[in-house]
């Protein structure tokens, strides 16, 4: 999750089903969780951060991925909190919308309901949770 100087969230609007989401993703081997959330929020959205926190970790049993190729995955995630240091806003194979939005502007555009969550418990100031 990254949030500029004033208070603005950055979400990207997914290619694959048309909802705003965080910018993220998997690791790659032999690599940090932050330098995988380095790496996907530049690739995702051109924006260069540094991780300042973490939001929470999600493990809800009932978040499973089914994908076209046969696999089913029960995924968890951990969201990190981070700081914009460069770069500027371009979308990318999984985003054909990148923008900077105020926290109150996102309780109306479509997103999954884990995103939402973790909107929800950052604008709470609940971090770090576990779910």
């Amino acid at each position: 999750m990254v949030v500029d100087d004033g208070g603005r969230v950055l979400l990207q609007r997914r290619t694959d089903n048309g909802m705003w989401a965080l910018p993220g993703g998997k690791m790659e081997l032999g690599e940090s969780i932050s330098d995988c959330a380095v790496r996907e929020t530049l690739e995702e959205t051109g924006i260069t951060v540094a991780i300042t926190g973490i939001v929470g970790t999600y493990t809800d049993p009932r978040h499973v991925f089914a994908y076209d190729d046969g696999e089913v995955r029960q995924e968890f995630s951990i969201c990190l909190l981070a700081h914009p240091t460069g770069g500027s806003l371009r979308t990318s194979e999984e985003s054909f919308e990148v923008e900077w939005f105020t926290p109150e502007a996102t309780d109306d555009l479509p997103m999954v309901p884990s995103i939402r969550k973790r909107l929800s418990d950052w604008r709470a100031g609940r971090g770090p949770v576990i779910r």
